[in-house]
């Protein structure tokens, strides 16, 4: 299979200069995630998920190590390194981020927003528009509130928001942080159908849950985060990923 993504002793740190503290948030985390696939992370809160999602996303800057990504568009780069404006160009076209809140322009309209999104890759607007109902409709977000501001939303109205804007550009690689924290049942399935179209069509995926029950016979493969430590969970059996385990992996 071919691999979209691959890091390589990925390390993140901070200083919080108030207390003259320094925090280990990553400390040498390496896998490789394959085209089509979709890997789920648990764990604690507070022990380094979401800052291995931004650091891919760069909107962390990390440490150490390297982020190999494989674009359609730029072939194999390191987006450890990359410059911003080619990070911005991928997270347009190519790499998509559903975080837990949402964080928007104040004036723009829950319509226009997903609408936007799907002008970014190219689409005429009149599809745009066609795109941006269809999405809408999906997440079950009433239609009194498509042409209102998401700063009146509630957080599950949100996060569906959220979603639509994300999964409507079917992106290339998607991230996705907690994408169920504040839903309801009936909008958790809608969320997982997305979900398990996205994967037919080829969209690689990672998911960071608490919710286990969602990522059943969803992920292919599981990963558990420990104190900024990347552990593969098989067979009920955490294993720590080092350099040496990461290597021996890509070889089987």
């Amino acid at each position: 299979m071919e691999e979209i993504l691959v890091t390589e002793n990925l390390s993140k740190s901070f200083t919080i200069h108030s207390l003259n503290k320094h925090i280990g948030a990553l400390q040498d985390i390496n896998f490789t995630v394959n085209q089509g696939e979709f890997v789920g992370i648990t764990g604690k809160s507070g022990s380094g998920k979401t800052t291995v999602f931004k650091c891919i996303y760069r909107t962390y800057a990390p440490e150490y190590g390297e982020i190999w990504y494989n674009s359609k568009e730029f072939g194999r780069v390191n987006l450890a390194k990359l410059s911003e404006r080619m990070m911005i160009y991928l997270r347009k076209k190519e790499i998509g981020y559903v975080a837990q809140f949402l964080n928007v322009m104040p004036r723009i309209t829950a319509r226009d927003l997903v609408k936007q999104a799907v002008l970014e890759i190219g689409q005429t607007e009149e599809q745009a528009k066609k795109e941006a109902v269809k999405m809408l409709d999906h997440f079950e977000l009433d239609q009194e509130l498509w042409d209102s501001y998401p700063n009146t939303f509630s957080g599950g109205e949100k996060l569906r928001l959220n979603l639509a804007r994300a999964m409507v550009k079917h992106p290339r690689l998607l991230l996705l942080d907690e994408p169920t924290a504040s839903l309801d049942v009936q909008s958790k399935l809608k969320v997982k159908a997305l979900i398990e179209q996205l994967m037919r069509e080829g969209t690689t995926m990672l998911g960071i849950f608490h919710d286990l029950e969602f990522m059943e016979n969803l992920c292919t493969r599981e990963y558990v985060m420990q104190e900024g430590r990347l552990m593969a969970k098989n067979k009920e059996k955490i294993i720590r990923l080092s350099s040496k385990s990461k290597s021996s992996n890509s070889k089987n």
